[in-house]
């Protein structure tokens, strides 16, 4: 599925609009097509497929307790449901005409699109933990609510008059409710996809584009008329963008609890390990075979220099590029005679050089497997100093790339707070005095003020790296990715 920024998505909304407009100015196309029972079929259609989507969803909700999953499910159970009253009150069929038919379809796909910006949030964010002190409860109790809602409908359908949800100004306002709330959504899946790639996350923003299509051509269309129709295969299709999306994103988990857990992860190392690719794990898992201090240290970098990053505002693109290239910053590495790397005394001038060739070794090596610039800018740079004295290639200040040195930073300050066999760690406070003495000789002023003011703000930034990865330790999720001939 190709995706460029918004243009995809925007097409998905202005494609159908610019038809219905088209058909509903030629009155010799758009023709009265007064088919209730085939009306009762695209509908059916609609809600088996919005039921399948929550069932997947909630099902793997409960296993996870993930709210934000739970709010996934929710958007397509308030979807099935309400769009089923859609359906058995479709003029003519079984009921006789009301107003229950338009409110029912008009709320579906508000309530829909209110559940899937909610999911959207972090889960920091204060409706979300608010929403989580239910979280036991909210599925089976929304579900009844809506049923309640749907068995009182058909039974009295003049009960929905006593709110004018037909008539303007409310009319309105729910079109231009639903409109932002599926651009919040948009907004924030589209964010999320540019860091993680997933492809559930770019079919939840075509999925609800096209329900703002849905919306607009509902409130406008007059009933019946091919234009009409429209709206019904614009969810219709909603529906099938969104399973298509399930099914690639089980495909790269082989579980839709898995699929689901790694598209609302917050914690930090599985956010790692979802975002880099096959290849990439392979590598750290050759660096840990060959020396196991090595892939520790590559992780922790990694968070270190992905927190810093976010602190200086880096864009989800840029974030992905840290994610990929610090994993691997040090992959030069195995190249490095054993004897050299682990040796507990001082380096001969001689060791030396070999040890400062493993970020060029390292950037050929990832550039022959295909990496990008930004990752392979992170590889070769990132040992390069603000003063211009560094290596390989003596950059100096801003020719030095801007993630280069921010895992600069991130790189010497897990060294430094790390135990080696030559010497001790070093303190947290011990090491951000280094950092700041050598700010604007050997590293970016800006990195280093950014870090020790996350520090101060935030200690779980250098605090959680520490604890969760051990020296020599490696997440279950990297180690098991298998091996490459290198």
């Amino acid at each position: 599925m190709k995706f460029h920024g918004f243009i995809g998505p925007l097409l998905a909304v202005a494609v159908p609009l610019l038809l219905f407009e088209f058909l509903r100015s030629w009155s010799e196309l758009d023709l009265e097509m007064n088919h209730p029972r085939g009306h009762f079929y695209v509908v059916s259609s609609v809600a088996l497929l919005a039921t399948f989507i929550a069932l997947l969803a909630g099902v793997a909700g409960s296993r996870l307790r993930n709210i934000e999953v739970s709010c996934l499910a929710l958007a397509f159970i308030s979807l099935a449901e309400l769009f089923t009253v859609h359906g058995f009150s479709t003029p003519g069929l079984v009921m006789n005409p009301s107003s229950l038919t338009g409110i029912s379809a008009q709320l579906s796909v508000m309530l829909c699109a209110l559940w899937l910006a909610l999911s959207s949030l972090s889960s920091d964010h204060p409706v979300i933990v608010r929403l989580s002190s239910w979280k036991n409860f909210l599925v089976p109790v929304w579900t009844a609510v809506l049923g309640c809602f749907a068995i009182l409908g058909i039974l009295v359908p003049d009960v929905v008059n006593l709110i004018p949800w037909n008539r303007n100004p409310l009319k309105a306002l729910v079109t231009v409710i639903t409109i932002a709330l599926n651009l919040i959504a948009m907004y924030r899946y589209y964010q999320s996809y540019r860091y993680s790639r997933f492809p559930l996350q770019v079919s939840i923003v075509y999925s609800s584009a096209l329900l703002v299509a849905a919306q607009i051509i509902m409130v406008s269309g007059k009933a019946w008329m091919l234009s009409w129709w429209l709206y019904h295969y614009l969810l219709l299709t909603s529906m099938l963008v969104m399973l298509v999306g399930l099914v690639l994103q089980y495909a790269s988990k082989k579980s839709i609890a898995a699929a689901m857990k790694s598209l609302f992860t917050q914690d930090p190392i599985e956010r790692i390990t979802n975002s880099i690719s096959p290849s990439v794990k392979a590598l750290v898992l050759a660096t840990e075979t060959k020396d196991s201090y090595t892939a520790g240290h590559n992780f922790r970098v990694t968070m270190y220099a992905l927190r810093l990053a976010e602190a200086m505002l880096a864009k989800p693109e840029q974030l992905r590029a840290l994610a990929q290239g610090a994993i691997v910053h040090d992959v030069g590495k195995i190249n490095v005679p054993d004897s050299i790397l682990n040796k507990p005394g001082r380096l001969t001038e001689e060791e030396r050089a070999v040890i400062e060739l493993h970020p060029v070794k390292g950037y050929e090596l990832c550039r022959s497997l295909g990496f990008m610039k930004d990752e392979l800018d992170i590889i070769r740079h990132h040992h390069e100093r603000w003063d211009g004295t560094g290596y390989p290639d003596r950059l100096e200040k801003e020719q030095i790339p801007l993630l280069a040195r921010i895992v600069a930073v991130a790189d010497v300050y897990d060294a430094l707070t790390s135990n080696r066999s030559y010497r001790q760690a070093r303190t947290h406070a011990e090491v951000i005095a280094f950092l700041m003495e050598h700010k604007g000789t050997q590293f970016d002023p800006n990195c280093v003020d950014a870090w020790a003011a996350l520090c101060e703000r935030d200690p779980q930034a250098y605090q959680y790296p520490a604890a969760m990865i051990r020296e020599g330790g490696m997440p279950a999720a990297v180690a098991s990715s298998g091996r490459i001939a290198l």
